[in-house]
């Protein structure tokens, strides 16, 4: 089984994460697709970080209806924080045999070299790196450009960041998450403080 990974905070998932996903699928048509919801993501300290089981919850209503998207509590139930190396490790003894594919932004991918391990993660999964308006990769300045592939997707202009703003200051949200998503946000009380 060919299987894509794609972690985030989702805090909260939008529109963009599932349109750029949707494009990455339609150019690689992985057997599945995983979204991985971080407990404790690494390169993120984000007070406004909404609890970890209501993310997986959102992450699973956003992807709810596409058969080949499976939102995973892999990271979530581990302790600690969530680095990708850790995992692949856990992916691959669940799954022996199958093909990864780790996929990430243009963001992630020009700091990538201060990942845990970041040389057998390339080891263990392909790593699928997604344009992102504002961040160019120079192909001289990181040593990884020729071991990932590039995938081109659509610039979408929307943020978990600008999101959490808007609920905070009573905007609307309407066609930038799910409406599962806004009406869960909106019921669980997320993002006010």
């Amino acid at each position: 089984m060919n299987i894509g990974i794609y972690g985030g905070s989702f805090n909260p998932p939008h529109l963009g994460h599932l349109i750029v996903l949707e494009s990455v699928q339609d150019q690689l048509r992985f057997d599945k697709v995983l979204f991985i919801p971080a407990a404790n993501p690494p390169h993120k300290n984000d007070p406004t970080l909404a609890p970890s089981a209501d993310r997986l919850e959102m992450t699973r209503l956003a992807i709810e209806g596409n058969a080949v998207f499976q939102a995973s509590d892999i990271e979530i139930k581990r302790d600690g924080r969530s680095y990708s190396i850790d995992t692949l490790d856990s992916l691959a003894a669940e799954h022996p045999g199958d093909k990864f594919s780790l996929i990430i932004g243009a963001d992630n991918f020009l700091e990538f070299e201060t990942w845990k391990s970041a040389q057998a993660i390339l080891t263990k999964a392909e790593v699928v790196v997604m344009n992102r308006q504002g961040f160019s990769v120079q192909p001289g300045k990181n040593e990884f450009v020729r071991m990932v592939r590039f995938v081109h997707v659509p610039d979408i202009g929307i943020s978990s960041t600008d999101i959490r703003r808007r609920v905070k200051l009573g905007r609307s949200i309407r066609y930038l998450v799910p409406q599962s998503v806004e009406n869960y946000i909106r019921r669980k009380g997320l993002y006010r403080d």
